[in-house]
């Protein structure tokens, strides 16, 4: 009963976020966050070395919880009876793979992250779990997606083994993830342009430099079946974090490095809009998720604010219109 009144206390729209943004901008001492600023190239391979490094820290895993509430304001994950294969960009420990996974007894999860030390952490996380019958069901690979494409193998089955054939060198296609399309046999899939039914950006898309975004989602929807969806949620407008971070850790517009060199980037709803749309996908819910969460050590309550999206793939997206 108490998890489900938390859930309850979680999921409610706890403040007005135009009310939020009207207090905001009334005051003078947080004046800088709203100017612009001129963005500044970030070297990607700078980027990944810092979250590899934050992962590093924070081995452990704790850090991150378990993210149950995903079904929740996800539940296309889990309604549909057939089996699916799910995405998950930038998966750090598995605190999002894992719910799916307990939630879903036919699911295949790919799991990407640039830092193999938190890939390890997610595969121990899964291990640990007492779901020892889906380990086959979960496959965990290193991938910078900011400035790599997807591997061809997250085509569909066609393509994949078309991708096969061609490669002569078992090495090769042991490290590339090839050697999976067994555990996949159960899913039938028929071709088509794209082998992922689900994407899921879960607090990832804010870490990627501005510039690069649209390349991290267009080759998202590149992945996706027709008809997939990808399903977003990341650090909002005004949410606490963003106005807690000092003038001197404001890069570019709403984009703040932190002191360990990670980026984060907080979304408007137009900003949000216009990337995804731009790429090419179809917008199916777009919102503020706004949560005060207490902190009763401190007894100090903090105004959270969230992006929750749902973006689906044109069914007739045709092969003329593939970024592949």
């Amino acid at each position: 009963m108490a998890e489900e009144e938390n859930q309850a206390q979680y999921f409610s729209r706890d403040f007005s976020w135009e009310e939020l943004r009207d207090k905001v901008e009334r005051n003078p001492s947080l004046r800088y966050h709203l100017s612009p600023s001129p963005s500044s190239p970030h070297p990607g391979d700078a980027i990944a070395d810092a979250w590899r490094s934050f992962h590093s820290r924070h081995s452990s895993g704790k850090f991150f919880k378990e993210r149950r509430y995903l079904l929740k304001e996800f539940p296309e994950l889990i309604d549909c009876d057939s089996p699916i294969c799910v995405l998950e960009v930038g998966c750090g420990n598995g605190s999002t793979a894992l719910p799916i996974l307990r939630a879903k007894p036919n699911v295949f999860v790919f799991a990407c992250d640039c830092s193999r030390e938190a890939l390890e952490r997610a595969e121990e996380m899964v291990s640990s779990s007492n779901l020892a019958s889906v380990k086959h069901q979960f496959r965990t690979f290193v991938h910078d997606f900011s400035v790599n494409r997807f591997p061809d193998w997250l085509l569909c089955s066609s393509c994949q083994n078309s991708v096969r054939i061609q490669s002569h060198n078992k090495a090769e296609i042991e490290e590339n993830g090839l050697i999976w399309l067994s555990d996949l046999s159960f899913f039938g899939a028929e071709c088509c342009i794209g082998g992922i039914d689900f994407v899921t950006m879960i607090f990832t898309l804010s870490a990627v430099p501005l510039q690069k975004m649209p390349y991290v989602i267009a080759e998202c929807i590149s992945v996706l079946k027709p008809g997939g969806l990808l399903l977003f949620r990341d650090y909002g407008l005004y949410d606490m974090t963003m106005l807690r971070f000092p003038p001197d850790q404001k890069v570019g517009f709403r984009e703040y490095m932190r002191s360990d060199g990670t980026l984060s980037y907080f979304f408007s709803l137009d900003s949000v809009r216009s990337l995804f749309l731009g790429a090419g996908f179809v917008e199916l819910e777009l919102e503020y998720c706004c949560v005060i969460s207490v902190n009763h050590r401190m007894n100090k309550k903090m105004h959270r604010v969230w992006v929750h999206g749902k973006f689906q793939k044109p069914v007739h997206r045709s092969l003329g219109l593939s970024t592949r």
